[in-house]
Parts: structure tokens; sequence; C-alpha cells
């Protein structure tokens, strides 16, 4: 008999080990899907909220059966066994439903995949948040979490779905980047991976028409379970190219009808003054539809007024704001068809949301103004932006990305350079003259923005990509955000651009002081060539090192912590001060320290080099501030939010100086919505619409 002893037997502890990581990561993960939960239900409550779809109450959302040829074989959607399809239960299953009815007719479809087909503005986003909020309500624990993805963003041919699935978890929530264990995929990747994520993929149409066949084939790829919203032509010409989504069933949105239109638009406005107080200004209008149905005007009224959109826009137009008669929606003279009425809608539809009023946001505090006129221009801006880049996310870190790639690599170098030789002069001060301080200042500025135009173009605009936000902060202790692999890649670029600049800065600092003085052209080229190579080693020290340890002290945030656009913007704000409180003193300190001590090995190479405690303390505290500077301006994605948002595009007149505001108070005003960390414009119709208008704007503006 064996002696007894605390070790397991030999062979049989890693099995254990295994079953009780597990356990553990299936714990961890439970824990990180609840959060998640939660984070959803709340922003989408919000959006609900702010599209007003109970007031004063929701819009009819109804759905019938598609086209066979649009769906798999039932056998495959019941996910009925091998031979089983003959015992006679593979028929079609009863799906119609309306807006309440959703989660329930989801529920009865065996494989969990869903296509959901509608015309634009039939009410595929108001039935794809309702799902969340239900689903999120009645769900076990052991339930997938649902999560709206706007698809359109996704290129099949560049990334897989699950890779894309995990980056846009991370995007909108930058805490699931951490790993529930060292060494391990992201807590977003293992939600994935272990089908805690229920993907509901809206606006398959919005993908390029080039992709849907890729796309399509992507998806059928995968087992996953799924919620697919896309308009039906789009989705039956892929149908026709590929297959159909495998497993999935389809359902189509119907139209509203007269008794919809009836029961809802009198009770959005006022009651009639005088005479019968139940009449409203919509009593005629409905009575035109019902009792002239082939007048053209009610003709092409009713045309318009089948989705939820064009009744929610006529709604704002005529009900919710004073003065404004329906009836003018019957002029056959004004409109000339039913594709008039719905530009008309669309068009005034923004008037009104800025329209100068008294008015309050739902906190209480005055709503800010901006001038109609301005606010369309500003909002066709982005809409064309949105259109150039083919997504309807509108990422703030991207909005340079609208200017071409020289401008965006010039306005970065000047800023840089501006800002730099401010800074290097005024802080200069304190140990230099004034005359030596401001040729330094210039000096040092252009080399600082040269330096960022290159590092800029050989990370960001050489690839024609965007500086996305890092999601991370600085952690002095525990364990490390960044791979190996990342911080010797940053610890390359910074020696390279240090060199760069200590060559330049060092050559022109020599001929500097040798012109000072008066040495003469030979003098000031000795000196120029010293003080390179002196520079040029210290610079490339202290660059490396502080770009490697930047890397090393990354650390993913909370789960919670960016909820939305703004959330996110001031947590990268305060990642990029806390990176430059870290590269301030480590780049001065390895800058300073570094010149001191080289001094000494140095003279044995170039001879006798003059170099006192006080010239080491200013290079640390001037190169610590400067070289910061240029880093966050050009590879951070706040500072490139600063440097377009807050300056170029507000001084070139396509966005105003208080973007955020801009943004916020468009949110309020129902013309965007908030999805995750990026706005989307609450129709796509409006997009559409509004980049048509701001093209137009600038093709008839005259040249200069």
């Amino acid at each position: 008999m064996p002696p007894l002893s605390a070790e397991p037997p030999a062979g049989r502890s890693a099995p254990i080990g295994r079953a009780a990581g597990r356990a553990v990561l299936g714990d961890t993960l439970a824990g990180v899907a609840e959060q998640l939960a939660h984070a959803v239900a709340a922003r989408w409550q919000r959006e609900e909220e702010q599209r007003q779809v109970h007031d004063p109450y929701p819009l009819p959302v109804r759905w019938g059966a598609v086209a066979e040829e649009l769906t798999d074989h039932w056998a495959n959607i019941r996910r009925l066994p091998a031979g089983a399809a003959r015992g006679g239960a593979h028929g079609p299953l009863e799906l119609g439903g309306r807006l309440d009815e959703v989660v329930e007719v989801y529920r009865r479809i065996p494989s969990g995949r869903l296509v959901v087909l509608g015309r634009p503005g039939s009410g595929k986003s108001i039935l794809t948040t309702r799902f969340v909020l239900d689903h999120v309500a009645s769900r076990s624990s052991s339930d997938p979490v649902p999560v709206i993805f706007s698809i359109g963003a996704w290129d099949p041919t560049a990334i897989t779905f699950r890779d894309w699935l995990t980056a846009q978890l991370i995007r909108d929530h930058p805490g699931l980047a951490g790993t529930a264990a060292p060494g391990g995929p992201s807590l977003a990747a293992a939600l994935v991976e272990a089908g805690r994520v229920l993907p509901v993929l809206d606006g398959f149409d919005e993908i390029a028409g080039g992709l849907h066949r890729p796309a399509l084939e992507a998806l059928n790829a995968t087992t996953l379970p799924l919620l697919l919203t896309s308009r039906p032509a789009e989705y039956a010409t892929a149908v026709a190219e590929t297959d159909v989504l495998t497993s999935a069933a389809a359902v189509e949105l119907t139209d509203l009808t007269l008794d919809d239109l009836a029961d809802y638009l009198p009770r959005t406005t006022r009651k009639a003054r005088g005479g019968n107080a139940a009449t409203t200004a919509w009593h005629p209008v409905l009575s035109a539809l019902r009792e002239r149905p082939r007048g053209r005007g009610a003709e092409q009224l009713a045309a318009v007024l089948t989705t939820p959109l064009m009744v929610t826009l006529a709604r704002a137009v005529y009900s919710d704001t004073p003065g404004r008669d329906p009836a003018s929606l019957l002029d056959t003279h004004r409109f000339g068809g039913p594709g008039e009425v719905e530009d008309h809608l669309l068009e005034t539809f923004t008037a009104t949301a800025y329209r100068l009023r008294p008015e309050h946001r739902p906190d209480g505090a005055p709503r800010r103004g901006f001038d109609p006129e301005r606010a369309q221009y500003w909002l066709g801006y982005l809409a064309h932006h949105l259109t150039r880049l083919d997504t309807p996310d509108l990422e703030w870190w991207r909005l340079g990305s609208g200017v071409r790639r020289p401008a965006r690599v010039l306005v970065t170098a000047l800023l840089t350079c501006v800002v730099v030789g401010v800074v290097d002069c005024v802080v200069g001060l304190l140990f230099d003259s004034l005359s030596f301080q401001i040729a330094e200042g210039l000096t040092t500025g252009f080399l600082s923005g040269l330096i960022s135009a290159l590092a800029y173009w050989l990370l960001v605009a050489g690839g024609n990509t965007a500086v996305p936000p890092s999601g991370m902060r600085v952690k002095v202790f525990g364990r490390a955000g960044a791979s190996g692999r990342t911080a010797r890649a940053r610890l390359v670029l910074g020696s390279l651009c240090g060199l760069v600049f200590g060559l330049g800065y060092g050559f022109q600092h020599g001929v500097l002081k040798g012109l000072l003085q008066g040495t003469g052209p030979l003098g000031m080229l000795s000196f120029g060539l010293y003080d390179a190579t002196f520079f040029g080693f210290v610079f490339t020290l202290g660059g490396g090192a502080a770009l490697g340890l930047l890397a090393l002290l990354e650390t993913p945030l909370d789960i919670r912590s960016a909820v939305n656009p703004v959330g996110l913007l001031r947590t990268n704000r305060r990642t990029v001060f806390a990176q430059v409180l870290i590269w301030v003193p480590a780049f001065g300190l390895l800058a300073g320290v570094g010149s001191a001590l080289a001094v000494r090995p140095l003279s044995v190479l170039l001879g006798p080099l003059v170099w006192s405690p006080g010239a080491s303390v200013k290079l640390g505290l001037i190169s610590g501030l400067c070289v910061a500077i240029g880093y966050a301006f050009a590879l951070s994605a706040w500072g490139q939010w600063v440097v377009f948002s807050r300056i170029w595009l507000p001084l070139t007149g396509r966005l105003p100086w208080a973007v955020v505001a801009f943004l916020e108070d468009a949110y309020q005003r129902g013309v965007l919505r908030q999805a995750g960390a990026v706005y989307q414009f609450r129709h796509a119709r409006l997009q559409d619409h509004l980049a048509r208008t701001y093209r137009a704007r600038r093709a008839a503006a005259p040249t200069r």
C-alpha cells in the first residue's frame, strides 16, 4: 500500500485541473455575460425612450410569411435528425406576429436563426430594439445575451465573422478586451466562442453589393443562432447568387393600414378649437384617404404613409409643430409623386428638429440652440462623410478620415510644429535668452512636425486608417496588457523617430550655438556634427524606451467604462493624459540622465564635450513635454479628435466648434441615435437624403 501523500496520483492532476479551470472560466463568463446584459438593456432602453415609440403608443409592427425560396428546408429549421423528416413533423412553423410577440416567435424556431425582411422605414430597427429588451428581460442565466451589431460595417473578405463580432464587442465595451486567464483569449472572444452572445445583425442590405455573397457564405459557415435584418431585394439577390441562410426561417414586415393611421395620427396632435372637440387637423387628411382613395393626392400620400418611418416623420413635422397643416401633403401642385412627399418630410424633419424655441432637455437643462440651416449643413457633412466611408457608424475617432491623406499629414504636422515650438520657447526661457529660445523654438517645432508627419504616415495615413481609441489606462503594477510583440514594435518605432529627431535637433542646436559664438562656417559645421551625434544617441535610447514602456503599462478598462460615444471620448482623453504623465518624466529622465551619462564615453570618440547639470535638466524637461505633445497629436485617438474635430473641420466650416455639444444635441433631438460607442443617423433614409443635399449644395456653390 503506498504511503499517504498530499500529492494527487500521477496522471490525475491535469484532468482535474482542466475541469476546475473550465468551471472557473464558465463562472467568469457567466458573470461577464450578466454585466453585458445589464449594459445592453440600459443602452437600448435609453434609445427606445429617446425615440418615444410609446407616445402615445407604439406604431403597429407586424410581419407575415415570405416566399418559400427565401427560407431553408423546414426540417433544417426544426433541427430534425436524419430520417425524421419522413415522419411528417417537418411542416412550416407559424411565425406571424406583432411587435410585442417578437421574442415568443423567435423562440419557436429550434435553430434560433431568423431573417427579418422589410423595406426602408418599415420598422426593422424598432423590432431589433424591442427584441433585445424583451429577450434580456426574460432570459435565464444560461441564455445568450442579444447584442445589436450594424453588419453593414463588416467586410467578410477581410475578417472572419467571429473575429468581427469580437472586435465590435471590444469597441463598444472596452473591458471585454481583458482576459479571464493570463495568455488566454479576450473576454469578448471567449463570450463569442462559448455561445453567450446572440448576434442581432441589423442592416444586411447596407453591406457593399459585391460583398453580399461572401457575407452570406460566411454566415452559413457558422452555426451561431442569430437574427438578421435586411431589405427584401438585397437579401433575395444574395440568396439567388449563393443560397439561403442555413437553418434560418424568414418573415417580412407588412405595411401599415389606413385603420392604423386613423387610430394613431389623431392621438398625436391637439384637438381642434371650437366645433367638435374630437376633431383634429389629421381628420380631413384621413377622410380624403378613405373617401377618395383614387384621387392623385390621396393615392400618393397613402403610398408614403405605409411605413413607421414616414408616419413618424409626418407626426414630427405636423403633429408636434404648431401652425402646420397636414392637408398640404395632399397638394398635387407642390408634390408630383410619392418620392417628392418623402423628400419633403425628410427635409422638413431636420428643420423642424432644429426650430428655435424655448425648450429643455430631459435633464431639465436648457437646450443649446443651433441655427437650423447651419445644423443641416453640418449634418449633411457628417452624412457625406459616412457615405464616403461606406458605413452607418459615426465614430468620433474617424472624423478626420474624411480629410484627404496629404492634408491630414500636413495638418497634424503643422499643429504639432506650432504647439511644440511655443512650449519649447516658453519653457526654455527658464534657462536661456529670448533670442536663443525663439530660434530654437522655430527649429525644434519644425523638426517635431516633421517627425510627427513621418510617424503618422507610417502608422496611420499610409494605410488610410484612423487611430482607434486604445480603451486602455496606465497601470504601473500588475499584469501588462500589451503583448511583447507590440512593445517591441513600439520600441523600434520610438528609437527610429528618436534617432531622426536627435540628429536634426542636434545639428541645428550645434549650428545655432556656433553662430552665436561667431565661430564661422567650419566651426558651425563642427558644432552641428558633434551635437547631432550626441543628441541622436540620447534621443534614440529615450524614444524607444519610453514608447515601449507605455505599451507595457497598458491594461483594459472596466466593462462599463464606455456606454456611449462621449463616455469613450472622455475615457480616451484620460488615457492620453495618463500616458503623457508617464511619458514626460520617463522620457525626461531618460534624456536628461542619459545625456549626463553619455558625456564621458562620447568624449572619448568626439573629443571634449561641454555639458552642465542645467543642460540635462533643460533637455529632459523640454524633450519630455515636446515628444509627449507630438505623440498625443499624431498617435492617439483623442489627439486626432482635437486636431481635426476641434480645430481643422470647424476652422474650415464643416463642423461647429462645439462638436460634442452638437452631436449630443442631435441625439437629444432624435436626429442621431447611439449604438454603443458610435452615433448613427436615426434613419438610413435620412442619412442618404442629407448626404445628397450636402453634395448638391457643394456642387452649386460658386468656385473662387
